[in-house]
């Protein structure tokens, strides 16, 4: 399974918003100079991300974007979900949407795909912001030592 630049590009950018929502509401302006990316593209992650519950939106001259609820309740899993969809990695197996098979019975597959599926959303489920926040900080500020030889 592949992530693609949505679930990658969203979740740098809600974690962005969770290192600054100590300033309030954030630009997507703001974030997307910060991170490097269009803000036409965060405009349209965001739509989604709000659309789950994961941010609100403040309008205004002054508006921007706040987490909906804090850092140490979202999940990774519940970003890359809302913006990728489901995590399954084959159609078949998928609890949300199963398709049926007609090699159901005899697959020996399935199996694979099963234990696969959740091991993946028991890796994004126990990430949570908060702890990528704390990354973030610990990366930032190792990057602030000055080092004389």
């Amino acid at each position: 399974m592949k992530v693609s630049t949505k679930g990658r590009y969203g979740l740098r950018a809600i974690v962005d918003l969770a290192v600054h929502d100590r300033e309030g509401q954030v630009s997507l302006k703001s974030v997307a100079e910060r991170q490097g990316l269009s803000e036409n593209y965060l405009e349209q992650l965001f739509s989604s991300l709000k659309k789950s519950g994961l941010v609100k939106s403040i309008r205004g001259a002054q508006g921007g974007y706040l987490l909906a609820k804090p850092a140490e309740k979202i999940l990774v899993g519940d970003v890359l979900r809302s913006l990728e969809g489901t995590l399954c990695p084959v159609d078949c197996i998928d609890l949300e949407m199963p398709v049926s098979c007609d090699k159901a019975d005899s697959c020996v597959t399935a199996a694979v795909w099963a234990k696969l599926r959740d091991k993946i959303n028991e890796v994004v489920d126990s990430i949570t912001v908060a702890d990528l926040v704390q990354q973030h900080q610990e990366k930032t500020r190792n990057d602030d030592y000055i080092y004389y030889i």
